[in-house]
């Protein structure tokens, strides 16, 4: 039975590389980090979407607007997850099998997925508190064309990150590599959408800024919903152990 149990799990994870549902946004899947080059990838798109956060972060500090909190809080919570899912494949790959963990430390990767999920979730709920809060008490957004600026640097580097994983990938043969890199794209997109909300501040519409980041809190969120896909999701096995 525990064979068929594993021939089942490879069955199921070879069904979701082929079908392009290996990647889960915010999520390396685990045929990425199975090789040195998939590792390498991670840890330069870590720094990349940091650099990224942590330029966005002194414009919201300096201009109070919400909508790029919102994008901020994003890019850091995908720059973070790389922490947990790197250490899980770091002791997973390290095969050691205890009187506890009689098959190894390999199922600390769902485990990683569960803490991804949850950074996710909270960094949605934080930037759609945030928004809500600017929404009741409004608040004048300074240095607009700063926030402009800062929101193309979010485009440009997600972008970046999004071409570098899918040339790694595209190198490697990882689909889900270059299924994390097209999800990058749009996550650059989305960083327009700040510029979207800047423009109709200047406009005269104040609230087009907390509204912005509302939107930003609601794309999130669709995506920590699609983690809890069963058909897409690896991570699914810790939330229905029944499987």
């Amino acid at each position: 039975m525990e064979q068929y149990a594993h021939r089942h799990d490879d069955e199921h994870h070879s069904e979701q590389a082929r079908h392009g549902h290996g990647h889960a946004h915010g999520v390396v899947d685990p045929s990425i980090a199975s090789a040195d080059p998939g590792l390498w990838a991670l840890k330069w798109s870590f720094i990349g979407l940091m650099v990224t956060a942590a330029i966005q972060v002194v414009v919201v500090v300096l201009s109070g607007s919400v909508g790029l909190l919102a994008d901020t809080i994003h890019n850091f919570a995908d720059a973070a997850t790389a922490i947990p899912l790197g250490v899980a494949f770091w002791l997973a790959r390290r095969g050691t099998t205890t009187r506890r963990f009689t098959y190894g430390l390999g199922r600390v990767e769902d485990f990683a997925g569960i803490l991804i999920i949850l950074t996710i979730l909270a960094s949605a709920l934080v930037a759609a508190y945030e928004s809500i809060t600017r929404l009741v008490h409004p608040q004048p957004v300074a240095l607009l064309w700063a926030v402009m600026v800062a929101s193309v640097v979010g485009f440009v580097g997600n972008e970046a990150v999004a071409v570098f994983r899918i040339r790694v990938g595209k190198q490697i043969g990882s689909v889900a590599l270059i299924a994390d890199g097209y999800h990058a794209r749009v996550d650059g997109w989305t960083s327009l959408a700040v510029f979207v909300g800047a423009i109709g501040v200047w406009a005269g519409y104040p609230l087009a800024d907390p509204l912005i980041g509302l939107v930003i809190s609601a794309a999130i969120l669709a995506i920590v919903w699609s983690q809890l896909d069963p058909s897409c999701c690896g991570c699914w096995t810790v939330w229905n152990p029944r499987r």
